[in-house]
């Protein structure tokens, strides 16, 4: 007999506390199948596995919604579910896998919408045990709305009829589908984002970091559903999944390749909006460094022409200023040419600072 190892409990990643959290019934929708139709719906759990004790043949799916510990407990007793698998759907916060244990398989998905009043994408998240005849869904999120998936499961028997396998294709298919109306929304923001970037808009680069945050999120949410898609269709044939059934999962795998295509589109798209963005801050900062660069050339202009003109009219005012003082004894005072000789000297001294400051471009 295999001995079960020990392992440290994996601790709870969501920040409210029990006492927090709102007392609410966790058992969304019970319900037995026979035949592809509803025959019972049970309260609980316990009356659930009950009832398909009782009939052969039969499927239970069971919705529950943030369950307790010992609910949870009850039903992995009853079908067999794998220690860590349980842990797994308690603790909640899982990346997107698939993991067979023995006759049952878990898959955790991530469900996405996007909120068109606060123009953000919210991220839920989904815990489905896959067996022989149950199906037990457990999400710790409002996102996806599996009452819309029971409702057109239990409108088309023949698909139900096929058992736990049509239902895990049904809410694959519902949450791929709902990624469609978040690809559409990150696309109207990014082209908003387009139109802030090139009308200069300063907070554009707030908008980007934070899109960008939400786009990456929603790759990680994903991109592994296109290989764990392809592994269920490749392991159809043994597990008897039925060629039709085998077609849809084909076509849910077509439409989650062209999510993942898109939003890595989207990152990239992103990335270089931002290289964009900091080039035409930079051509905008440049652009005001050269406008002032050319102020101050201007500026510098005006200085010259202002000091060239000052020394120009500072030499015959030096001569006049000679020239005007009151003492007797000036050797020119009575010199016959003195005066045409002193205004020919200021008139040949400003010409020939004109013609030197001419020649540095000072004027």
């Amino acid at each position: 007999m295999r001995m079960k190892a020990e392992h440290a409990p994996e601790h709870s990643m969501d920040p409210r506390s029990a006492d927090d959290a709102p007392a609410r019934e966790s058992v969304v929708d019970n319900a037995i199948y026979l035949g592809g139709r509803r025959v019972d719906s049970p309260p609980s759990v316990a009356a659930a596995i009950t009832s398909l004790r009782s009939r052969p043949g039969a499927m239970a799916w069971i919705g529950l919604y943030r369950p307790e510990d010992t609910e949870l407990a009850k039903a992995s007793e009853e079908f067999g579910l794998h220690e860590l698998a349980v842990e797994d759907a308690i603790v909640a916060h899982q990346r997107p896998k698939a993991d067979r244990y023995g006759q049952t398989l878990f898959v955790v998905l991530r469900a996405a919408r996007y909120l068109d009043q606060e123009e953000k994408v919210e991220f839920g998240e989904l815990h489905v045990f896959i067996g022989p005849d149950f199906v037990l869904t457990v999400r710790h999120s409002e996102a996806p709305d599996l009452s819309r998936v029971r409702r057109r499961m239990e409108s088309n028997p023949d698909l139900l009829r096929q058992g736990p396998q049509a239902v895990l294709y049904a809410i694959l298919d519902a949450v791929v589908d709902g990624y469609a109306p978040v690809v559409a929304g990150l696309q109207n923001d990014i082209d908003e984002i387009e139109v802030q970037v090139f009308g200069g808009d300063p907070a554009a680069p707030r908008r980007i970091y934070a899109l960008s945050r939400e786009v990456i999120e929603f790759q990680r949410a994903t991109s592994p559903l296109v290989g764990m898609l392809d592994g269920f269709i490749a392991a159809s044939p043994k597990y008897g999944v039925d060629e039709e059934l085998q077609s849809y999962l084909r076509d849910v795998s077509d439409h989650a390749i062209t999510v993942t295509e898109r939003v890595a589109v989207f990152r990239q798209m992103l990335q270089d909006i931002l290289i964009v963005n900091s080039t035409l801050v930079s051509q905008a900062q440049n652009e005001e460094m050269t406008k002032l660069t050319a102020a101050s050339i201007a500026q510098g202009d005006e200085v010259k022409k202002i000091s060239a003109w000052a020394a120009i009219l500072f030499a015959p005012t030096l001569v006049g200023t000679i020239y005007g003082m009151n003492f007797d004894h000036m050797p020119e005072l009575h010199w016959l040419v003195g005066y045409p000789f002193a205004v020919v000297l200021m008139g040949v001294v400003c010409l020939t600072l004109y013609l030197v400051f001419k020649r540095r471009d000072w004027l």
